[in-house]
């Protein structure tokens, strides 16, 4: 029995890692005769695996999809990825956190000792970047069979403002699902308003049925990355409507770590130049204010009259903290130092 059960753990394995196996080809690689074979997978399908075979010389097995969710095996490599994508599962926003918890816990309870001590050593914590609701995971699958259906979809949307009448139902084509920044998002082309939006899918409630099948359009770049990361940057040629240039009095090497997606060119050993986008000129000053070093505006002179009015704001800041009663150099109850 324990040779019989090592020799059906190879043939699942054998079974999983292509899509069609010969019968010769399989009898050769576990070192039997085909009978053995056909005798294992018989066994394999009492045990719930769903095992077609087609008949003739050329004839041979394939592990297909059934009713029921058979026992899986992995190879050292899978599982290890399955247990690390699991741990991360909780800042996806997909709402299957606790589920993803359960899953982990069960990979890690039959996983021999030498991948246990693997998995555990990888300490990793996933921080969810935004503090938006979870979807719910009926959510995104409904979306997602609208999608791959190249259906119609209709839905409600909530403004995130509040109040007022309730909107009409939106009716767009759906062309693709997005994560970006611990938030889903729905990519589609909107039918009432004749132009492409990006949805956030926690503010959808979907309604059924779907619509009629529609031909996918184009969607503008061909890229969806490129396209949602245009649509952030307020840009339909997917640049910052605002960009400029500073001088900083920093190395090129610290800059780079926090500049994101700017262009740093080092102009000494302490100086660099920094081209920098954002979606305003107040938002480009105030990110290159971060640094919190000396610099010099390169231009254009929008970015320069930016740094002046921010200027002003903060010294009439200062100085309408400086006219309060002082407080003994310390923080006033619910302002952090």
């Amino acid at each position: 029995m324990p040779k019989t059960s090592a020799r059906l753990l190879s043939l699942l394995s054998l079974l999983q890692a292509r899509r069609d196996w010969p019968g010769a080809l399989l009898a050769e690689r576990l070192g039997v005769s085909p009978r053995t074979v056909r005798r294992d997978v018989d066994r394999l399908r009492g045990l719930g695996y769903p095992i077609a075979a087609a008949k003739g010389p050329d004839g041979g097995y394939r592990l297909g999809a059934g009713a029921d969710l058979p026992p899986l095996l992995f190879d050292d490599e899978q599982a290890v990825a399955l247990a690390l994508a699991l741990r991360t599962a909780s800042s996806s926003g997909a709402g299957v956190e606790e589920a993803a918890a359960r899953a982990s816990t069960t990979v890690r309870q039959v996983m021999p000792a030498r991948l246990r001590h693997r998995i555990d050593t990888l300490r990793v914590t996933a921080v969810g970047r935004t503090a938006s609701p979870p979807v719910d995971s009926g959510v995104l699958t409904a979306i997602s069979a609208a999608v791959h259906a190249r259906e119609v979809l209709r839905f409600d949307h909530a403004s995130g403002a509040g109040g007022g009448e309730p909107a009409p139902p939106r009716r767009v084509q759906p062309h693709h699902l997005v994560a970006r920044g611990g938030r889903w998002y729905l990519v589609a082309w909107d039918l009432d308003r004749d132009d492409w939006r990006t949805f956030r899918v926690d503010r959808i409630t979907p309604r059924t049925p779907t619509g009629p099948r529609f031909t996918p359009r184009e969607l503008p770049g061909g890229d969806v990355a490129a396209f949602v990361a245009a649509a952030f940057r307020g840009s339909a040629d997917g640049d910052w409507p605002c960009r400029g240039e500073v001088i900083l009095h920093l190395p090129a090497a610290v800059v780079s770590r926090h500049a994101d997606d700017g262009l740093v060119e080092a102009l000494g050993p302490d100086r660099c130049r920094l081209v920098l986008g954002s979606w305003s000129w107040a938002g480009l000053a105030a990110a290159v204010g971060r640094f919190d070093a000396d610099l010099e505006v390169v231009g254009p002179v929008e970015l320069r009259d930016a740094f002046a009015r921010l200027a002003r704001r903060y010294a009439d800041a200062a100085a309408r903290w400086g006219a309060r009663p002082s407080t003994g150099g310390r923080p006033r109850r619910g302002v952090r130092a």
